[in-house]
């Protein structure tokens, strides 16, 4: 049974309540499509640069946008297929959201095979590990140090379902959802299921809760961005101690950090949401060229997917037809997507 100690103090309380009262007015700030659009693209495009470079990826952050775009990078393939990988991840983790799964071990798994895929062997990717793993450090000139010892193979299918229970719980009893991104983010480091990609999978499963509690902050939002400014402070809060099995360990300073993180994520994209709502013109504000809650789940659908029907959009909004066709007449009026084909078989598209 999994059950986290940490003690929530004045410090992480004054935190939490910052970022929510900053979820209200990025929730309520009324922002261009264009701009809502490509304030999502550049927090993938963040999202997927700092996760890969903390485990030592070499590519740029123009480079990952190149790869978003749907250009080729001359670097090596494995830096490629990581950025490519993650953003799979990405889109997996909307999915689930979408289609309002609840979180599992197949989950967990699914993420995994997702960031290591073509990376590592295919008996090893998206399965725990059957080895024992230590985290070493290499010093040049010195022999390597072990740092920590991760739970034996055996152990980590259980470990991982107890980490999943613990998650309904959470959610059942209410747990802040970023307390719960935290704890979830340092056990699965902790835990180690895999061979490699745990970081990656931490940090991806970690955004899945968030996404999934309603504080997606309208995916504007990059908390690696934070680790992977200063990587040492990052390794420093999320140490577990010299050995899983003897560890007794209070999940409070790493929530701290990880917290403290978040705010400050969170406070920067209410500055530009807000900005970007006040330098709306009159004629904007009269037109209501902004997207309202129902076109941001068909453009959700579409980043997803790629293409979305009449027929999805029904299924998605729980509406008539003729609704369906109105919604998707004003995306196409306001020049967020085209239509492709006519009649039963069209489809729409993202204007890129």
């Amino acid at each position: 049974m999994f059950k986290p100690k940490y003690r929530l103090n004045n410090k992480i309380v004054s935190m939490l309540t910052s970022i929510a009262e900053a979820r209200v007015l990025i929730e309520k700030a009324k922002i261009l499509p264009k701009q809502e659009i490509n304030l999502r693209k550049q927090a993938l495009i963040r999202m997927t640069h700092n996760s890969t470079s903390i485990e030592g990826n070499i590519l740029s952050l123009k480079e990952v946008e190149s790869i978003v775009n749907g250009f080729k990078v001359d670097a090596p393939m494995r830096d490629i297929y990581e950025v490519e990988n993650y953003l799979k991840a990405i889109k997996y983790i909307t999915e689930v959201v979408k289609k309002k799964e609840a979180i599992s071990r197949k989950t967990i798994l699914k993420i995994h095979k997702l960031v290591t895929n073509k990376t590592l062997p295919k008996n090893q990717s998206g399965f725990y590990r059957t080895d024992r793993v230590f985290v070493v450090s290499r010093r040049f000139g010195f022999p390597d140090k072990i740092i920590y010892t991760a739970p034996l193979a055996e152990k980590v299918p259980q470990l991982v379902d107890d980490l999943i229970e613990w998650i309904k719980n959470s959610e059942k009893e209410k747990i802040n959802p970023v307390i719960i991104a935290g704890i979830v983010h340092q056990e699965i480091a902790a835990i180690h299921p895999f061979v490699d990609g745990n970081g990656r999978t931490a940090r991806a499963m970690a955004t899945l809760i968030l996404y999934k509690t309603g504080y997606d902050f309208r995916k504007f939002f990059a908390l690696e961005d934070y680790y992977n400014k200063d990587r040492s402070s990052y390794y420093e809060a999320i140490n577990m101690g010299d050995n899983y099995e003897q560890r007794k360990i209070d999940f409070t300073f790493w929530l701290e950090y990880f917290v403290k993180g978040f705010k400050e994520e969170i406070e920067n994209i209410k500055k530009t949401a807000i900005n970007l709502s006040l330098k709306k013109t009159d004629k904007d504000i009269k037109s209501k060229i902004y997207l309202e809650e129902n076109q941001i789940k068909i453009i959700d659908f579409l980043e997803s997917m790629g293409k979305i029907t009449v027929r999805d959009v029904m299924d998605i909004l729980n509406c008539p037809k003729r609704t369906a066709q109105l919604q998707l007449q004003r995306l196409k009026k306001i020049k967020m997507i085209s239509q492709k084909g006519k009649g039963p078989s069209s489809a729409y598209v993202l204007v890129k």
